[in-house]
């Protein structure tokens, strides 16, 4: 029935912010951007290693969505990556603090977290 996952939408309250955030330091890559006169909203199509993975809005005026404490809901974007230290480093030199890593007690494999400029967890996830 299901494929697999399409594509995950961001509300941004800083779109010029999130945006650098998610291509400059996670180094997505912009598929394409339109602006949404009736909705007074940007929206821009992000892929990771050319494969469409998230969709950035701006709106007017956001409301602040809970990250902490967790919340009912989405809980948090996570990324696979080959290995944690050069992330952590490349997100240190841009300014952009990561939690302590942690071991996931089922499967042996590390993990920290990060938050995106709105506070959004996102998770990177060692393979």
């Amino acid at each position: 029935m299901i494929s697999h996952i399409h594509h995950i939408s961001i509300i941004s309250a800083d779109y010029e912010r999130s945006l650098d955030f998610y291509t400059r330091i996670l180094g997505l890559t912009v598929v394409q951007q339109v602006y949404r006169e009736a909705r007074q909203s940007w929206k821009a199509d992000l892929a990771l290693n050319g494969q469409y993975v998230i969709e950035l809005f701006s709106f007017p005026n956001p409301p602040a969505r809970v990250s902490r404490p967790e919340a009912a809901g989405l809980r948090h974007l996570a990324f696979a990556v080959p290995l944690l230290e050069p992330v952590i480093n490349h997100l240190e030199e841009h300014g952009v603090a990561s939690e302590p890593i942690r071991v996931d007690e089922y499967t042996g494999k590390r993990f920290t977290f990060i938050a995106d400029p709105d506070g959004l967890p996102i998770e990177f996830y060692e393979l």
